[in-house]
């Protein structure tokens, strides 16, 4: 994967925009939106649980072992940092894309998030 092709989390993002401000001294205007949004959907508020860039990776990892998911690794990124616990959850994201995903594997990506979350 290519440093353009890496995928990140809010978690991440925030800690990026955290380090920038830490060595400037400020931000941009665009910055300062970007780190209010992202530490909005790295917090509990968002999803009920506070994302860390290592449960990201972990689930993202573990997401790509489905076998539609490794074909859209892209889709399995947005999976692992909205961490669904609803089968429409899921579709919606697929439903996106007009990807077509088996109630077997919606399943499957369920008891994923489960385990790891």
């Amino acid at each position: 994967m290519t440093e353009e092709d890496k995928f990140l989390d809010f978690a991440t993002v925030r800690e990026m925009l955290y380090d920038a401000q830490e060595r400037r001294g400020m931000l941009k205007y665009e910055q300062k939106w970007a780190l209010q949004h992202a530490e909005w959907a790295a917090s509990p508020e968002r999803t009920g649980t506070a994302t860390k860039p290592e449960v990201f990776e972990e689930l993202r990892n573990k997401l790509l072992e489905v076998e539609t998911l490794a074909k859209h690794p892209e889709l399995a990124a947005k999976l692992a940092e909205l961490m669904p616990s609803a089968p429409e959850h899921i579709r919606a994201v697929f439903g996106s894309k007009r990807i077509v995903i088996d109630d077997a594997e919606v399943n499957a990506v369920l008891d994923i998030v489960k385990q790891v979350i």
